[in-house]
């Protein structure tokens, strides 16, 4: 399965530290990790709430495969329009989840705020 994660510049240089195989732990009022199933609504994330809230005014969408049936345990959240759909992921699962990574989490795009 493809999924998508949009995170600011703090999370894509810990992600950067694992050498790209990893996603960090969440913090503590961060129960729950969101990965999502299309660029489309990762993109939305990170050019306008990342964009928006982190320090730098920068965004980032990440891409990465997981295991089609490790994955399949996670049920899928629609949380807005059609497209808008999410794996709910609890942060106690989240070292489990990163194994089950193939490959590399990749950065497919970057946003800015505007000069």
């Amino acid at each position: 399965m493809i999924l998508y994660r949009p995170v600011g510049t703090k999370e894509l240089e810990l992600i950067r530290d694992s050498g790209y195989a990893a996603y960090p732990p969440r913090l503590p009022e961060q129960p729950i990790f969101y990965p999502v199933l299309n660029e489309r609504y990762a993109a939305e994330i990170a050019s306008q709430w990342n964009v928006k809230y982190n320090e730098d005014h920068r965004g980032y969408v990440t891409r990465f495969e997981i295991d089609d049936a490790y994955a399949a345990q996670f049920e899928v959240h629609t949380v807005g329009g059609a497209h808008h759909q999410e794996l709910w992921v609890p942060a106690e699962e989240l070292d489990s989840f990163n194994r089950h990574i193939i490959g590399y989490i990749q950065v497919v795009s970057s946003f800015g705020a505007a000069q």
